[in-house]
């Protein structure tokens, strides 16, 4: 089974997503489920991870509604108030739902860097292996020394790393950085990667495959194929490359891994990471 490990649904409007700027026409407007199975059939994806794409409660369970509907949706993560001293309650509630794997809070957009290290988050984080819950990490390139200290407080819990911590790409300017915190976040054995977003990290104009295969590579030797997934991150993706290029593109980046690795690659890493 093919998986796309992440990718939103969104009823557009300017209220509820105000992180879509204007300038971003392509994504104002709606996304749903009938839209991404024409993209995955056409390019050979069986199953999907829903991300939240919205800070409430109301894009939970609107995600859980959208999986009991389509069989293709094998996995949601959704959000939920962690920081807040009931979050259990919440949990509890929608544990009892098949598809609910896991919880992204959209730290990148936090004003505060060191938000993951708040008392309060965290000890809502710490309640979420007691549910068999994920907890995704989104954050930008410069978070990851915080994002390192953050997952070594929490070391039973599964975490995966959102966009390979959306590193900034451009030509003649890799970022050694990020690639030395990314090796040592792939340390701790309870954080798998997903390939995804890296598209829209790119600053250039035009940019090729030759420009994002660093980016690969360091993925690849950090996590190895066993904690990285494919994800489209779709229909963000689309600001930059079409999904079924975005796949083509993957493709070639991992021809080089074995019949068992690509397995991994574009499987089982996110069936395993997400109990789907």
């Amino acid at each position: 089974m093919k998986v796309d490990s992440h990718h939103h649904f969104w009823i557009y409007s300017p209220e509820e997503y105000g992180w879509i700027r204007e300038d971003m026409d392509r994504l104002r407007r709606d996304y749903l489920p009938a839209d991404l199975q024409t993209e995955i059939r056409s390019a050979g994806i069986d199953a999907v991870v829903s991300v939240q794409a919205r800070q409430s409660e109301a894009e939970t369970d609107w995600l859980l509604e959208l999986a009991q509907q389509h069989d293709f949706i094998r996995g949601i993560v959704g959000w939920a108030p962690l920081r807040d001293e009931d979050v259990a309650q919440k949990l509890e509630r929608w544990s009892h739902a098949q598809h609910f794997k896991g919880v992204r809070h959209v730290v990148q957009d936090e004003p505060d860097r060191e938000f993951p290290l708040g008392d309060a988050f965290n000890r809502g984080v710490s309640i979420l292996k007691n549910y068999g819950l994920v907890y995704d990490i989104l954050i930008y390139h410069y978070h990851l020394p915080v994002a390192i200290e953050f997952v070594d407080r929490h070391p039973e819990q599964p975490f995966v790393l959102d966009h390979i911590a959306k590193p900034e790409i451009r030509r003649g300017r890799f970022d050694t950085a990020w690639a030395g915190n990314m090796r040592e976040l792939a340390r701790r054995e309870n954080v798998t990667c997903k390939f995804s977003g890296v598209a829209t990290e790119v600053r250039d104009a035009e940019y090729d495959i030759d420009l994002i295969r660093p980016y690969w590579e360091t993925a690849l030797e950090a996590f190895g194929p066993r904690r990285l997934m494919f994800g489209s991150d779709w229909p963000v993706c689309l600001l930059r490359i079409e999904y079924a290029d975005w796949v083509n593109m993957v493709r070639q980046l991992a021809q080089g891994l074995s019949d068992d690795e690509q397995q991994w690659l574009w499987g089982k890493t996110a069936q395993q990471a997400y109990r789907l």
